[in-house]
């Protein structure tokens, strides 16, 4: 069971900074419609890491990231990101935690009507008011040569492949300059020789914006190749948590069925 993963051994050496929490989640409930998907989840991310939550579809990843953002009400529990419990905030008081975290969707979620240009501008537009029509082309211009894609910029998203799609969401995500990034099973649907240059660029985007991040995935590949920390969730739960050479040289039989 136990490979070499490089990429992952310098993110496990990347020391967090001394207990420094950014995001924490503390007794965490979640149901729909009587049937319980998070049950008392509590985690840290702390500043400077990379956070895998690993877990089998099913185990409440998703829901996890999205009661981060306040896309949905948890039932119990707290939430705090950067200091402010993000439960019992208003629209206003949302909307402004949210301009610090990027959220990087399953689906990429472009606007299909929008050139990749477009697309870029319309989120820096919105939260980085004040800019010049010169600046705004010159961050465009760095987030597409930050992703590998400068050429792109007239192109629509129907013209682009499945990972060119998701390198202009998560250029479209990291513009605005979050200092938090959530990402959503970013390696979906892609194949291997994409999925492991979509990890790549987590591992990039981490490394030059300095953001903390939560990367929810059951590809053990993605895990392996991002993770400063795995937390892996089962039957709604927190049921492991240590980083990729303790992961690896785990005997758990659910942890070992992930290598399988």
């Amino acid at each position: 069971m136990k490979t070499e993963h490089p990429e992952s051994v310098a993110q496990a050496e990347l020391s967090t900074t001394a207990n420094e929490t950014v995001i924490e989640i503390a007794n965490l409930q979640k149901s729909f419609d009587g049937n319980e998907v998070l049950s008392d989840v509590t985690l840290n991310l702390y500043k400077g890491e990379n956070l895998v939550v690993l877990g089998k579809s099913g185990s409440g990843k998703s829901v996890l990231i999205k009661c981060i953002v306040g896309l949905l009400q948890p039932d119990t529990g707290t939430i705090n990101v950067f200091g402010e419990n993000v439960v019992k905030l208003s629209m206003k008081g949302l909307s402004e935690v949210r301009k610090k975290v990027g959220f990087l969707f399953q689906s990429g979620a472009l606007y299909d009507s929008m050139t990749v240009k477009q697309n870029l501008e319309f989120p820096l537009r919105r939260i980085k008011k004040g800019l010049t029509r010169v600046e705004v082309d010159e961050k465009v211009i760095e987030v597409l040569d930050n992703v590998g894609l400068p050429d792109v910029l007239d192109k629509m998203p129907s013209e682009l492949s499945g990972g060119m799609r998701k390198r202009i969401s998560l250029a479209r995500t990291i513009i605005v300059d979050p200092l938090v990034m959530l990402y959503d099973e970013p390696t979906t649907g892609l194949d291997p020789v994409t999925s492991n240059e979509i990890s790549e660029l987590i591992n990039e985007v981490q490394q030059k914006y300095k953001t903390s991040s939560i990367i929810i995935t059951h590809d053990i590949k993605c895990a392996l190749k991002t993770a400063t920390r795995i937390v892996m969730l089962h039957e709604g739960s927190v049921y492991w948590e240590g980083n990729v050479k303790e992961f690896e040289s785990s005997e758990d039989p659910i942890i070992h069925d992930f290598f399988l």
